[in-house]
């Protein structure tokens, strides 16, 4: 095989690996974009609820012990 067969040969390898790859990544972003960010999102605003009770149960706590007049 002569160099000039061998670099077809390698180009023709490099340009159906570089399309494999542009599929995957396709079919990897459209599995993030259809499974996790909905996942997250949802995840996300049940943690922020979560901490938001937190929070009011915090405030309510500091409210019981910093009345005025209470010593410090």
């Amino acid at each position: 095989m002569s160099n000039p067969e061998r670099w077809q040969e390698w180009e023709q390898k490099a340009r159906h690996a570089g399309a494999q790859i542009e599929e995957d990544l396709r079919d990897i972003v459209g599995y993030i974009n259809e499974e996790v960010v909905p996942e997250v999102r949802i995840q996300g605003s049940r943690a922020l609820r979560i901490a938001a009770e937190k929070l009011r149960e915090l405030a309510e706590h500091l409210d019981k012990h910093n009345r005025p007049g209470d010593p410090k």
